[in-house]
């Protein structure tokens, strides 16, 4: 079964960190474009942060430059996003998505990031 696995979230206060964690089975991603998204209640998926299949290149969406970094490991099959000082409006289904430059479109059922003291 082709799937994307997201964990890594959790209840942390403001300020804190986490580390989400994007694994596929079923497919290696070494030829895939990570992407990471955030879905809070009643609102858009917004899109957080993409890392290319090289991992080379890198995107940010302007609210959490300096704050999150976005990561691959090709030999474990899995992307990271380290999130640093968050806060509370950041709370929200954290979802990764992977995509190759042909129909190849897979993605997550999210993990829930709540930022709370």
């Amino acid at each position: 079964q082709l799937q994307l696995v997201e964990s890594g979230g959790g209840l942390v206060q403001p300020g804190g960190s986490l580390r989400l964690s994007c694994a596929a089975s079923g497919f290696t991603l070494d030829y895939y474009v990570i992407g990471w998204f955030r879905q809070a209640p009643g609102k858009e998926r917004e899109g957080v942060s993409c890392i290319t299949s090289s991992g080379g290149r890198t995107n940010y969406a302007d609210s959490v430059k300096g704050r999150f970094t976005i990561s691959r490991d090709n030999a474990k099959n899995t992307v990271y996003l380290q999130m640093n000082s968050l806060k509370p409006e950041e709370k929200a289904v954290y979802i990764c998505n992977a995509i190759d430059g042909g129909m190849n479109d897979y993605w997550g059922q999210g993990t829930q990031v709540t930022v709370s003291s």
